[in-house]
């Protein structure tokens, strides 16, 4: 680390003494009347940079090298206007005026100029960009949003805090890669994580669906979800909000931004805090009660208990960007705190009190980028993360409990009889007090140089050391037994990027080699005050392959191809364990090997001046080699004894030996005026196991079956709707309806109605209203309104009818 950073010291002083000054330019579109135009696209194709307004007709284009250029701005409201621009300073304010249009002249209109979002998803990736914009006014975590993208399942095991995975089309665990600016999430540990982080401070969410470009190059193959944090300077701010609702449930943020034109130097802050009960009511077929005698009675009704959660966190960056020698160069600084009580194992079938969590991450960054290093079309793009981290888990109370936090009463008849106190054990088998240190240290780093227009070359490497020390705490004569586990991760990739046909045509071709090395050294006994240990070390490496092409066919329309063949290596979770999660250890989990091929199209049309449509379809087929999943029951049900399968409070990561997935997934988005916005999404999939034989070559009973506990259909659907000056002039209402649909999926390999999670419909409205001044938004929620029967991982039933209020509050453009 100490080498990098001297290195990268010494790039950034040699660069700020070559490179060229650049400047920044900002303004405001109007038409002849004074009117905003919102929504107008603000290109200097020389540079082939471009922006689009905001709602009040503002843009910021960075970056632009000393010297005179052609500004083009157009829009469905006002005539395409070209004006000549001198760039000879660090801030340019440059306001346009422009001819409104005639309504005979919106047959004809063409704005040329691609968004950021349009740009990736026409890239030849399977990939979907989810903008936060109008999201994080209203009360909606992360993962809400994430749910309701085509192809996208958010898995999680109960309510606000529980335990998620990600399901992208079948693929999930290991294979998914979770990203923060291009930096695993799991870096900056479990208080800092997709369900904590609120939409208000991101920019927006690029979720690929299998291959990855190179920057995210790692150990993935399924896909990944690229988080991208707020990071825009044009001008400085400060934001808050705060919401409450059902379940206790309240939540908090704020962020701001400051920074010099003179000089670049640009601070950036955020923090936010969340708290909820989670004591939402349970009652479908997976909620029990144990009735004197131990008998069970199902589809109790009863509310959820020991589920509190809370969380806290912070983000400081400071350092300076769009300056001579950088784009942008921050050293940050994270620390997140959460609290998270446990209410049962994998399964609801019966209840914990008293196991709880506590996490903490203390987490110190570096980001340096730049454009034209050196020479012109070299461009260099570092993120290094060291991080500290801590978990601890609490479970020493060994009475039997229900629901209702009554005991548990062994006999039928007679004076009611209760388990009573163990000694040694707790809610989940032994008992646990325990602490979990990790420190990681994670640097990824691309290189990419523009041989001609149009051909890119680029270098990638990353590395993560990842060290985790597990101390047992309730055994202080034990205390010096500490578990040490070190995974060390070098990943190179190389890809070439080229555009052909005047940009109709891209294509992108990588390779990747890694090398990955695990050592444990494990306590396992003291003599005389010596402690003999056994260790354990593995060394492996894999290489993989693959490549996109897209190809414009007609106007607005794509033909996307993607494929790749390459290994995932089993992770620090999957050989270790997490005991918090309910996630034992295994040491003998094998790598798994993965082959990608996706076939899709996209297309954008107006039928008539004020509609548009964009249409998606994707199909895919996955097989996997060895396919790393949680474990999960093949016992055979017997009636009467249903409870005794669905009993599991542990599991483990396995693996299976042969998958195949073939799907589609198909989206439609609707516009009209730019006030309506409808869409409809579905995923559909089989997810097989295909090992014919068993081990003893008689026909493999599973062969050809669902591989259980994943959702393999999904349909999503929303519409928005924008009125203009309602209740007072210049405020903006806007109104939504979602509704979601999973088909039932089993929750064990055998097919049994007990353990086949059933149909799940719901429906959301909410409404947020921007008051004239632009400054204040109030925002309402009503979530699942039917108070629909809502499950997820192993049958575990997730809030029902729920209400939220929130008010957003932003200062733009302070001095």
């Amino acid at each position: 680390m100490k080498h990098f950073l001297l290195s990268l010291l010494f790039t950034v002083a040699l660069n700020s003494i070559v490179n060229a000054q650049t400047g920044n330019i900002s303004g405001k579109i109007t038409m002849d009347n004074g009117e905003s135009v919102a929504g107008a696209v603000v290109n200097i194709k020389s540079l082939n940079k471009q922006t689009i307004t905001d709602e009040k007709g503002n843009y910021a284009i960075k970056g632009i090298a000393y010297g005179s250029y052609t500004l083009e701005v157009g829009s469905m409201e006002i005539l395409t206007k070209k004006q000549q621009i001198t760039i000879n300073k660090a801030e340019n304010t440059i306001n346009v005026s422009a001819k409104a249009r005639e309504k005979s002249d919106l047959q004809e209109v063409t704005v040329q100029g691609k968004t950021e979002k349009k740009k990736m998803e026409t890239s030849g990736f399977a990939v979907a960009i989810i903008e936060t914009k109008e999201a994080s006014l209203r009360n909606l975590t992360t993962n809400e949003l994430l749910d309701r993208s085509v192809g996208v399942r958010v898995r999680q095991n109960g309510g606000e805090g529980s335990p998620i995975e990600y399901n992208l089309n079948g693929m999930s665990g290991s294979t998914i890669g979770l990203f923060l600016d291009g930096i695993e999430i799991s870096t900056y540990g479990s208080s800092f994580n997709l369900n904590n982080i609120p939409p208000s401070m991101i920019e927006r969410i690029e979720v690929y669906k299998g291959v990855l470009p190179s920057h995210l190059s790692g150990n993935y193959i399924g896909g990944a979800i690229n988080v991208i944090m707020k990071k825009d300077a044009s001008a400085n701010n400060i934001t808050a909000s705060a919401s409450y609702g059902s379940f206790n449930t309240y939540r908090g943020d704020i962020s701001g931004l400051y920074r010099n034109p003179k000089n670049g130097l640009t601070v950036r802050a955020s923090g936010f805090f969340s708290h909820s009960d989670n004591d939402y009511e349970m009652w479908g077929k997976f909620s029990k009660y144990t009735l004197p005698g131990l008998k069970v009675r199902r589809y109790y009704r009863t509310k959820r208990p020991n589920d509190k959660f809370e969380t806290v966190g912070g983000r400081f960056e400071f350092g300076f960007s769009d300056v001579k020698w950088a784009d942008q160069f921050f050293i940050g600084y994270n620390v997140s705190d959460t609290y998270k009580e446990i209410p049962h194992g994998l399964t609801m079938t019966k209840p914990y009190f008293g196991r709880f969590n506590e996490y903490q991450a203390h987490v110190v960054s570096l980001n340096y980028s730049k454009n034209n290093l050196f020479v012109d079309g070299l461009s260099l793009n570092v993120n290094a993360v060291h991080s500290r981290r801590s978990t601890y888990l609490q479970d020493t109370v060994s009475l039997k409990y229900n629901w209702d936090g009554t005991l548990l009463v062994k006999n039928a008849e007679g004076p009611p009889e209760t388990f009573g106190y163990e000694p040694g054990m707790g809610q989940q088998g032994e008992a646990v007090i325990s602490n979990i240190d990790r420190t990681i240290s994670n640097i990824r780093s691309n290189l990419s140089y523009m041989i001609v227009s149009g051909h890119r070359i680029s270098l990638n490497h990353k590395f993560e050391n990842s060290d985790r020390n597990d101390q047992d705490l309730l055994r202080p004569a034990r205390s010096k037994w500490i578990t040490l586990n070190d995974l060390t991760t070098n990943i190179w990739a190389m890809n070439y990027e080229a555009e052909m046909l005047k940009g109709r045509l891209k294509s992108n071709v990588f390779g990747k080699y890694a090398i990955y090395q695990t050592n444990q050294t494990i306590p396992l006994g003291e003599t005389n005050g010596v402690i003999s240990y056994n260790y354990n070390s593995t060394n492996r490496n894999n290489q993989g392959f693959g490549g996109t092409l897209s190809y414009e066919a007609v106007n607005n329309g794509f033909v996307i191809v993607s494929a790749e063949k390459s290994f995932i290596m089993p992770t620090d979770r999957h050989i270790y364990g997490e005991p918090e999660n309910n996630l034992l250890p295994n040491a003998d989990i094998l790598p798994e090997l993965a082959i990608n091929y996706n076939v899709g199209a996209r297309y954008g049309f107006q039928p008539a001046t004020k509609h548009k449509i964009n249409l998606y379809g994707n199909m895919f087929w996955r097989n996997g080699y060895d396919k790393i999943i949680q474990q999960t029951r093949t016992d055979a049900v017997i009636e009467g004894r249903e409870n005794q399968v669905e009993d599991i409070q542990v599991t483990q990561f396995v693996n299976l030996s042969k998958t195949q997935s073939v799907g589609f997934e198909a989206e439609i988005n609707y516009i009209y005026d730019n006030r309506l916005n409808a869409m409809v999404n579905f995923s559909k999939f089989n997810s097989l196991f295909k090992v014919v034989s068993d081990e003893n070559g008689n026909p493999h009973s599973l062969y050809n079956a669902q591989v259980p506990n994943e959702p393999f259909f999904t349909v999503n659907a929303n519409i928005q709707y924008r009125f203009k000056n309602i209740f007072q002039k210049n405020s903006n209402l806007n109104v939504y309806y979602n509704s979601g649909y999973v088909a039932p999926f089993s929750t064990i390999w055998i097919e049994s109605e007990w353990f086949t999670t059933p149909t799940q419909f719901t429906h959301d409205l909410g409404a947020s209203y921007r008051f004239p001044s632009g400054k204040l938004v109030a925002s309402l929620d009503a979530k699942n309104i039917l108070n629909g029967e809502i499950y997820d991982n192993f049958g575990v039933q997730k809030p029902g009818r729920a209400f939220y209020i929130k008010l957003n509050y932003t200062i733009n453009n302070f001095k």
